[in-house]
């Protein structure tokens, strides 16, 4: 099973985090793209845990950092990885994903 998150705003943060405990616990490998006030889940030290343990699975919108994430986190910290891009990367997610889920 392919599972997408697409998160859009950041008090989706515990629903977010518990999903992903869940879904790597099935052995699954879930993708997430957070975009709007969605990126400053990378605010989070329990959603960072997540993307450092699964290096490129977590992708960004550029313009959504730029506007609504101003000082909450370093993004170069976090280059090597998630992947900054834009709504290429949410069209990526969900035509690879089986399911997606938007918050």
């Amino acid at each position: 099973m392919q599972l997408g998150m697409v998160i859009t705003d950041e008090c989706y943060l515990p629903q977010a985090n518990g999903l992903l405990k869940a879904a790597v616990a099935r052995g699954w490998n879930p993708l997430c793209f957070l975009t709007d006030t969605g990126v400053n889940l990378l605010a989070d030290a329990e959603f960072v845990e997540y993307a450092h343990a699964h290096p490129e699975r977590v992708t960004l919108c550029e313009h959504s950092v730029e506007r609504y994430a101003s000082g909450k986190f370093d993004l170069n910290a976090l280059a090597d990885v998630v992947v900054i891009g834009g709504q290429y990367q949410d069209a990526q997610l969900v035509r690879t994903c089986d399911k997606v889920l938007v918050f």
